[in-house]
């Protein structure tokens, strides 16, 4: 628990670093007096005409956004004295990052506009794409759950969880990211995202947050019993 402030601090900062950088790509490909970012986003045709050097950038951030998801796993590791811990320190500094990038870009570009702004979440395996409510709610329930692991290993009382409840929690996660895709063809092709599946996200989160309090209450009631 010591760890935790740091691990705060650190995916604050970060996320910061996070917002600058992507602040400086719209500078160069949605400039403000172009109306700053908005879709439709630009094709692999699109960049192919501008220039080589735009593919290559394109392919940096690619790497730079497997960068971003080493670097949360390698504080994890570091923060965490058992894989539980690393775990939790990973969704929690996850949480952070994701909700303080929002943040640092509002302070600096005052976008969004509101939480049904449009976003390209990620670019890996196709674009992501969904109104920032969608990510900030994700963010807000890993922040939740990490913090009730690591409240349950404070107390000597792991969470241990069966492997039916692991897939549960994954299959309600991989449902989250196919929401977050449906649209990733209409979005590479240089469309305008007009629907987001609010439903099957709903679904994804159900489960996965019914999955994971099962859990929680499982362990707790065999605490109390011994």
């Amino acid at each position: 628990m010591k760890k935790l402030p740091w691990v705060i601090f650190w995916a604050v900062a970060f996320a910061f670093v996070e917002a600058a950088v992507v602040e400086y790509m719209r500078a160069i490909y949605y400039p403000l007096s172009r109306g700053g970012f908005q879709f439709p986003m630009y094709t692999l045709e699109q960049l192919s005409a501008l220039g080589n050097e735009h593919l290559r950038r394109l392919l940096i951030e690619y790497g730079r956004e497997l960068a971003t998801l080493i670097m949360l796993a390698t504080l994890a590791a570091a923060a965490g004295r058992n894989r539980r811990e690393s775990w939790a320190h990973f969704i929690i500094a996850f949480g952070i990052w994701d909700i303080f990038y929002y943040i640092w870009l509002k302070l600096f570009l005052n976008w969004p506009e509101d939480f049904l702004t449009w976003d390209l979440l990620f670019l890996i395996p196709v674009p992501w794409v969904a109104p920032i409510l969608a990510p900030l709610i994700v963010s807000a329930i890993m922040i939740a759950c990490g913090a009730v692991v690591l409240y349950f290993e404070h107390r000597g009382k792991p969470l241990l969880a069966h492997w039916s409840e692991w897939l549960l929690i994954s299959c309600g996660g991989i449902v989250v990211i196919v929401s977050f895709c449906q649209d990733y063809k209409n979005i590479s092709e240089g469309g305008i995202p007009s629907h987001f599946n609010w439903t099957l996200f709903s679904a994804g989160m159900v489960l996965s947050i019914t999955a994971f309090a099962a859990l929680a209450v499982r362990n707790r009631q065999k605490t109390i019993s011994h």
